[in-house]
């Protein structure tokens, strides 16, 4: 993570956002976060940053939501990924591999957003990770564990995506969001690959449940009929947003 491209970006799209933090000159916040970053070691810098949303728009109670939302949803991944890799025997080869490094992306992502909000942060959730008794052998069979993960995946990046246009009276929070939702994305394709999937959705696939991704038409045009595509390939060129509460429908059983 580049803080001085980060505070670039912010500055591009939020030219206000160094007055609101104390008044404080740009070289002055860069030089107090560098510094705070070089001493606690180059993993802190999520935790600076953390620290200059907090300052600028810890009094938000929609990006306050949004970030708790977002939140919710990085604890269940990180949990399971961290399940997984506790489980002994389980998880071997390329497949540790991968995990491994997706779950520390998580936890970055934990680590991130519990900063962002600090005492508004909502506490980690009990979960069930058998999907409400759905999936009893998660952690013994490979297959069941990948079927979860690709499901993980692909309703974190539609549960950003979903959420961004609320946070647009942040754009500082909506950029960071946005690196957030990439990086899930990235996820996603990877899991899917592992799994022997291909790397986008196809209409309505068997695992977690799916919402509006028989969709053919976007912004008011038949995809199928202007054309001539199968409505399968239509529906794999363009990714739905889900809103929160279908999120919270789909991930309803995962919490104990």
């Amino acid at each position: 993570m580049n803080l001085q491209n980060i505070l670039h970006e912010i500055e591009q799209v939020d030219t206000d956002v160094v007055d609101r933090l104390d008044h404080m000159s740009r070289r002055h916040m860069f030089s107090s976060l560098v510094k705070k970053a070089v001493v606690a070691g180059s993993a802190a810098a999520p935790v600076v940053l953390a620290s200059l949303l907090n300052k600028t728009y810890g009094q938000s109670s929609v990006v306050a939501e949004v970030l708790n939302f977002a939140l919710t949803l990085e604890y269940l991944e990180a949990e399971y990924y961290n399940v997984s890799l506790a489980t002994p025997g389980f998880l071997n080869g390329e497949a540790r591999v991968t995990f491994a490094q997706i779950a520390k992306h998580e936890n970055a992502h934990v680590a991130l957003l519990k900063g962002a909000l600090g005492s508004a942060a909502v506490a980690k959730p009990k979960f069930d990770l058998t999907y409400g008794g759905a999936y009893p052998d998660t952690f013994s069979n490979y297959r069941t564990f990948l079927t979860q993960a690709s499901g993980f995946e692909d309703v974190g990046v539609r549960a950003y995506k979903g959420q961004a246009p609320r946070l647009m009276s942040a754009p500082d929070v909506l950029t960071i969001a946005l690196q957030i939702h990439s990086v899930e994305a990235l996820h996603a394709a990877k899991v899917r690959y592992l799994a022997g999937l291909q790397g986008w959705i196809n209409l309505s696939p068997p695992g977690l449940p799916y919402a509006e991704e028989d969709k053919v038409s976007q912004g008011g045009v038949n995809l199928v009929a202007a054309t001539g595509y199968s409505a399968a390939l239509v529906s794999q060129a363009f990714d739905e947003p889900l809103t929160k509460d279908q999120i919270l429908a789909i991930v309803k059983p995962y919490f104990a």
